[in-house]
């Protein structure tokens, strides 16, 4: 659904990062890459990052606070003992530090310079602060609040996500009231987001793909969110036709 009045009530856009602004998938295949040639693992880099998607949840679940990096490095191991390999500390410790390596989609920065002209920017990911400071250079904008796994003690989709998101608007004179929610992930994102009654727009970066990706897949029965698009680029030119000059 697109509608020219569709986002002028709204003040700030709150975004997921990785598989939204940044491409996670070819980041993952990328940083899986060294490892899979050194011990002959034969595996699609989609096949690859299905299985990173099941682990890093299974990971993430287990250990609420546990940082990024670490989460990275254990993911590697399992994904490792899947495919009946090894994965040694370097190795783990190479594609746990791999997140400031990830590149960022094409349309990535000049839609956020062109969203930041009209509305705060803020920044919900699931990684460390560290982890996302490195992708934060790379998309070359300063957001107006940025709340990361870390700060939440959980992952998304964590029913505390959103309401830690929510209790630190004010620090920038906002309420949710305020807040349009930007993501790609289904399940990372869109769920939790209508359980607490958080409109938000799907960036679908994978329209036209099969399966889900690095993404587990959202719970059966699921609606979809109201507004999709396939690019930042689209949802930008959008929200700014609807912005209140």
């Amino acid at each position: 659904m697109t509608t020219t009045e569709s986002f002028s009530t709204y003040r700030a856009l709150s975004f997921d990062c990785y598989g939204t602004l940044i491409d996670w998938e070819t980041g993952i295949a990328s940083a899986f890459a060294p490892w899979a040639e050194t011990h002959r693992v034969e595996i699609s880099p989609e096949f690859l990052v299905e299985a990173f998607a099941a682990h890093e949840s299974s990971i993430q679940t287990e250990s609420p606070s546990m940082l990024y990096p670490l989460v990275l490095e254990e993911t590697l191991r399992r994904v490792a003992r899947q495919f009946d390999a090894v994965a040694s500390p370097e190795e783990a410790s190479a594609f746990g530090a791999s997140v400031g390596n990830w590149p960022v989609f094409a349309d990535s920065v000049d839609a956020l310079k062109r969203l930041k002209e009209r509305y705060q920017l803020v920044i919900l990911s699931n990684v460390d602060r560290a982890s996302f400071a490195a992708s934060n250079a790379r998309l070359q904008v300063e957001f107006d609040l940025i709340v990361t796994a870390q700060d939440v003690g959980a992952y998304k989709p964590s029913a505390q996500s959103f309401p830690t998101l929510f209790e630190h608007l004010p620090t920038i004179g906002l309420n949710r009231n305020h807040l349009l929610h930007v993501a790609q992930s289904l399940f990372h994102d869109h769920e939790p987001a209508a359980l607490v009654g958080m409109p938000s727009v799907w960036i679908d970066r994978r329209a036209g793909n099969d399966g889900f990706g690095a993404t587990p897949p959202p719970a059966t029965g699921f609606t979809e969110p109201a507004w999709r698009y396939p690019s930042m680029d689209a949802f930008a030119k959008a929200a700014l036709a609807s912005a209140p000059v």
